[in-house]
């Protein structure tokens, strides 16, 4: 997981803890004044749902981490839970260990299979010794938290890619496809799509000789161009014109910068060359795929400061 994704998530989690943590503590207490009884702690669990109206399931555990209620539910009982082992449960780990509060990473569940996540409260007596633990269940589609999207990190990935392609790169040489014999004419059109027409985010697959193209007037569906559809220009006049818009990263007389950079990096090499390319305009991100399969991800600004030789004498990392 990414720094700037894993921050995210972190944040969600400091949230969740600080809603749960007060809640639990209180019913926690009303389990102290009624232990062991099974129907008191039921009923005690009843008003949990009171307060946690967002939960999934509420049970209690004795000190040997052995159901000792039925599962709550707003939906109703599930009696078949009591009794239940739990002691080898991943959530459980950490209260197990000591810690009188603990929020569990995220798990599938075994029924719904849907991430979901469990917090424990130590249920302590008035010594301050362990009674046993106070769970309760979350699915992650029903928390109320208020998620803002997460933004990608502008920061330049590297990923490798598939170690057989790799281990055989010098063994292949790029042959010439239909998109490399005309690929001027296809650079020409895209542009023209993404200045005039509307379209955000567009990949060339050279090797394959498609694209696949995002649009602003209709963004939840991509539409894929083969090669006659590539160098007919005739296309635009199916294709609405829109402005190009005034939030996209990279201005829009440096797209055609970017493209024709790309077709470079086609050309730059019989061994080392770009598979596929794409360009975002909103995040400004450029997207490269090269022959050995690794693939890279950076902001156009930084792309259009690299020049062929760069990426000949990286092909060392990328091999590796």
């Amino acid at each position: 997981m990414g720094k700037a994704l894993q921050t995210a998530v972190t944040s969600m989690r400091m949230l969740l803890r600080s809603q749960l943590s007060g809640p639990m503590q209180r019913l926690a207490r009303d389990c102290t004044a009624v232990w062991p009884e099974r129907t008191e702690l039921e009923n005690v669990l009843r008003h949990g749902l009171e307060l946690l109206p967002y939960c999934k399931y509420l049970f209690i555990l004795n000190d040997q981490a052995r159901q000792i209620t039925v599962n709550l539910s707003h939906n109703g009982l599930l009696p078949e839970n009591f009794g239940r082992d739990r002691s080898d449960r991943p959530y459980l780990a950490d209260a197990i260990a000591g810690e009188k509060f603990s929020l569990s990473n995220a798990y599938i569940s075994r029924n719904a299979r849907r991430p979901s996540l469990t917090a424990v409260q130590h249920i302590l007596d008035k010594e301050g010794q362990l009674l046993g633990y106070l769970c309760v269940d979350f699915d992650l589609r029903e928390l109320p938290l208020t998620r803002e999207v997460y933004r990608q990190s502008e920061q330049w990935m590297q990923i490798k890619g598939d170690p057989a392609i790799r281990g055989g790169l010098f063994m292949q040489q790029r042959v010439d496809s239909a998109m490399d014999r005309r690929i001027d004419e296809v650079l020409d059109l895209i542009v023209e799509l993404v200045e005039v027409h509307g379209v955000f985010h567009a990949k060339l697959h050279f090797s394959s000789s498609r694209a696949t193209l995002w649009l602003l007037d209709d963004p939840f569906r991509y539409r894929i161009l083969d090669i006659e559809d590539l160098t007919d220009p005739g296309i635009c006049l199916a294709w609405p014109q829109h402005s190009y818009p005034d939030d996209a990263e990279i201005p829009v007389e440096r797209v055609k910068d970017v493209f024709h950079t790309l077709r470079d990096l086609r050309f730059m090499d019989e061994t080392i060359y770009l598979r596929a390319g794409s360009l975002n305009i909103f995040n400004g991100m450029v997207g490269l795929n090269f022959s050995c399969d690794g693939s890279h991800y950076m902001r156009w600004t930084e792309f259009l400061d690299k020049n062929v030789g760069f990426w000949l004498g990286s092909s060392n990392v990328e091999k590796s």
